[in-house]
C-alpha cells in the first residue's frame, strides 16, 4: 500500500556496509529494463543521487520505496529481497511475521513471497500518512479488523468499521487514515502487474505511489 513522492517515505538510515542482496539486485533490475539512473529515479519519485545510494548500499530502502521500485521494474518486493524459496509452504505462521515499520504504518507479511497477490497485515497509526494520495496500477482489497478507517477514493470519502471491507482499482487516487488515536488494524491485499504496464505509475509528481 501500492506504494513516490516516495520522497515522503522513510529514507532509511545510512549503512556502514553495503547490503549484500538488495543493492546489487536494484542495479541489475534497472539495467535489465534499460533505464538510466535518472529515468528510474524520476519514476520512483527519488533523486538520482538517492537511487544511486540505494544501488550502492549506502542507504537502506524503506518498504514503501521497495514497493515503488518493484512496480517500476515489474517485479515483487520479495524478488528484490531475494526471498525466493525453492518450495512455497502454503501455511504462513503469524508468529514468524516480523513487523516492519515505515512512516507510522506497521507491516506484517501474511502471504508467501514471489506471488502476484501480496497480502499484508497493516497497522495504521493515527495521523500517519493520512495526507498522502496514492495512484498506481493494480487492485487493492482491505478488511478492517479493528478501529475505524477513513478511505478516500477519488472525490468520495468512506468511513469503515470493523468487519467492513473495500475492493477498488488502485489507479483511482486514494488515501487511507485512522480516524481515532488508537489507530486501525487491517488485512490488506494488493496486486503487482507483472508486465511493462507495471512501469506506468500515473499522477502528478507530488503523488505518493506505494
Amino acid at each position: 500500500m501500492s506504494t513516490s513522492g516516495v520522497s515522503g517515505a522513510a529514507a532509511g538510515p545510512p549503512l556502514d556496509e553495503p547490503l549484500p542482496d538488495v543493492a546489487p539486485r536494484l542495479r541489475e533490475l534497472r539495467r535489465s529494463r534499460r533505464l538510466t539512473l535518472e529515468a528510474a529515479a524520476v519514476r520512483a519519485g527519488l533523486s538520482a543521487a538517492h537511487l544511486s545510494r540505494l544501488e550502492t548500499g549506502h542507504r537502506q530502502p524503506s518498504l514503501p520505496m521497495l514497493l515503488a521500485l518493484a512496480r517500476i521494474y515489474g517485479t515483487t518486493v520479495s524478488d528484490l529481497l531475494g526471498e525466493m524459496p525453492p518450495e512455497r509452504d502454503p501455511i504462513v505462521r503469524g508468529a514468524r511475521a516480523e513487523p516492519v515499520e515505515a512512516d507510522g504504518w506497521i507491516y506484517r507479511q501474511a502471504g508467501n513471497p514471489g506471488r502476484a497477490m501480496q497480502p499484508l497485515r497493516v497497522t495504521v497509526e493515527h495521523g500517519a500518512q493520512g495526507n498522502l494520495v496514492r495512484v498506481h496500477p493494480g487492485e487493492e482489497w482491505l478488511y478492517v479488523l479493528g478501529g475505524n478507517l477513513r478511505l478516500t477514493l477519488g472525490d468520495g470519502v468512506h468511513l469503515l468499521e470493523p468487519g467492513d471491507s473495500a475492493h477498488f482499482d488502485s489507479l483511482v487516487p486514494h488515501r487511507i487514515a485512522a480516524t481515532e488515536r488508537a489507530g486501525v488494524d487491517l488485512l490488506f491485499v494488493h496486486t503487482l502487474l507483472q508486465s511493462p504496464a507495471g512501469e506506468l505509475c500515473l499522477g502528478s509528481p507530488g503523488v505518493h505511489r506505494r
